[in-house]
């Protein structure tokens, strides 16, 4: 499946606004770096502090918004920077943290469906706690009702941070199960890209905290899954044309500073 007109048309506007809005209100940290300026020259020392900067947002600037576009033709719904629920029951809580004991001291792996069938057991049990979990980055509920909770994170995330990552996606769970005891739900962390392809993406190092099968896409799993089969290489297309397009922009913006 690839993608539409329209998706082309939508995705490649959301890079361009992106790009230009980010153009328009960047101010690069003050920062005297003489040996670095005097090597690399203050264009070169710009576009590193803007790729950095860009970095920092491109998730909820690009890809939350290219994720919707992609699954509002898939999918019932799409929705970005959602809330999985405001209550979690004291039993769910218990269970949550005794899953997270047992695979920080690997006494078991990780089993996302068992882990979800015994949430789902308590998920109305005993006080109905207030609670602010983490945004969903993308919240896509598909037509047979199944709802899917994305985490979307950098394409290299600190391995002390899957510890957190794994209760925030057990969270999501009794979360929604809090309001919905029947509701068929899915967690899942997106990673956008593949930093190490044509290899595999490493993903040894989440085995031990994520059931990888069940709780990680990356790159053409991930947006093949939103939009469909062979869908990852257009997007990687629109992102190219946008690049082209807007070249001359790009290279006027970064040239300015060397006549700072």
């Amino acid at each position: 499946m690839s993608l539409t007109n329209d998706q082309i048309r939508q995705i490649e506007e959301v890079l361009k606004m992106s790009l230009r809005n980010k153009f328009q209100n960047y101010n690069p940290e003050p920062a005297v770096m003489p040996f670095h300026t005097r090597l690399l020259g203050k264009d070169r020392l710009a576009l590193y502090s803007f790729i950095h900067s860009l970095n920092t947002n491109f998730g909820t600037s690009i890809f939350e918004p290219v994720a919707l576009t992609l699954a509002s033709t898939k999918f019932k719904s799409a929705h970005a920077q959602a809330t999985s629920g405001i209550q979690i029951s004291s039993e769910a809580h218990k269970i949550i943290q005794n899953i997270m004991d047992k695979l920080t001291i690997a006494e078991t792996l990780p089993n996302k469906i068992e882990e979800i069938a015994a949430i789902r057991a308590v998920c109305q049990i005993g006080e109905m706690e207030s609670v602010k979990p983490t945004k969903v980055d993308v919240k896509i509920i598909g037509h047979d009702d199944t709802i899917y909770l994305f985490d979307i994170k950098t394409a290299k995330p600190n391995v002390g941070g899957f510890k957190e990552f794994k209760r925030t996606l057990l969270e999501w769970v009794a979360a929604t199960l809090a309001d919905n005891p029947n509701a068929n739900i899915q967690t899942m962390i997106a990673i956008p890209y593949n930093p190490y392809d044509p290899q595999p993406y490493k993903r040894w190092t989440m085995r031990g905290m994520l059931d990888l099968p069940n709780e990680l896409k990356v790159a053409e799993e991930f947006w093949d899954f939103l939009g469909g089969e062979g869908v990852y290489q257009d997007l990687l297309d629109c992102f190219e044309r946008v690049g082209i397009e807007l070249r001359t922009e790009i290279d006027d913006y970064f040239s300015r500073f060397n006549r700072q």
